[in-house]
């Protein structure tokens, strides 16, 4: 059994590089411009030269989904790295430290939370302004406090073991404590956790763009090229198929090794109890 979903997460982690790779050196490997507009080939169908079609411009599509790649994947990785990494921090100082502390980061967390993630984020896009980094500030905002909540409860668990105590006996101080020992115990999780939400921000981002307050046109996004084509979508269904279908199957591809690293530490934890 261990077996198998090993070689489940081997598959879904290679898929995972592949589109990283597809994405870093796709400015190198497609051949029509991805910005060049072509009178002559305005809504063209999908053929050799253009394996998507083209838009109304006349662009190239297919060249357009690969150079959206890095547009949507690496900022959604980036992303969820800072979000991680802070929702983590707060997260261990609350459950470790406990008391007023706690009571405040866990107030703010909930008062966060009692807002619509994506409602919140378009209002702090709306008065940011519409650029990339504007649109991960506004998914940031809220991002932190799946991490912090989950990171917490786990410190909270984990404190009072025996090894913490014997680690305090020994004169570790606090955050040797925290990032040695606890740390290292619930990282597993938050690796779990933050797979599954790369798929999550991607879609936000791409949503944010549909919406004309993430990326701008004419930069090639999946999410900004759905909302330049839903316009002309009866003339040339490719022009939304084509960013629609990459921006599912990475989705899927991020959650699906989400669970499989989900179902590969259950089974690891179970083995070791």
């Amino acid at each position: 059994m261990v077996q198998k979903v090993r070689k489940k997460v081997t598959f879904f982690t290679v898929l995972g590089l592949i589109l990283l790779g597809i994405s870093l050196l796709a400015p190198y490997i497609v051949k029509n411009d991805p910005y060049e507009t072509n009178a002559f080939y305005m809504k063209a169908v999908p053929n050799l030269q253009f394996p998507f079609g083209t838009d109304k411009l006349g662009r190239c599509i297919f060249s357009r989904v690969l150079v959206g790649a890095r547009m949507s994947i690496f900022p959604s990785l980036l992303l969820v790295l800072i979000t991680m990494a802070a929702g983590i921090l707060l997260g261990m100082l609350a459950g470790y430290y406990g008391g007023v502390l706690d009571q405040i980061i866990m107030r703010l967390v909930d008062i966060i939370l009692a807002f619509p993630q994506m409602v919140l984020a378009i209002a702090v896009a709306g008065v940011l302004g519409g650029s990339m980094i504007n649109a991960m500030i506004a998914l940031g905002l809220t991002g932190w406090t799946l991490f912090a909540r989950l990171a917490r409860g786990q410190v909270m668990a984990l404190k009072h073991e025996e090894f913490i105590h014997a680690a305090r006996l020994s004169g570790n101080s606090n955050l040797r404590i925290m990032f040695v020992h606890i740390l290292p115990n619930i990282a597993g999780e938050m690796i779990v956790n933050a797979s599954i939400q790369i798929g999550s921000t991607m879609i936000g981002i791409a949503g944010l763009s549909y919406l004309g307050l993430g990326v701008q046109v004419p930069e090639a996004e999946w999410g900004s090229m759905i909302n330049e084509a839903k316009g002309y979508m009866q003339q040339a269904p490719w022009a939304v198929l084509a960013p629609g279908i990459a921006l599912f199957i990475t989705v899927v591809i991020f959650n699906l090794l989400g669970d499989a690293l989900s179902e590969y530490i259950g089974i690891r934890s179970t083995n070791d109890e």
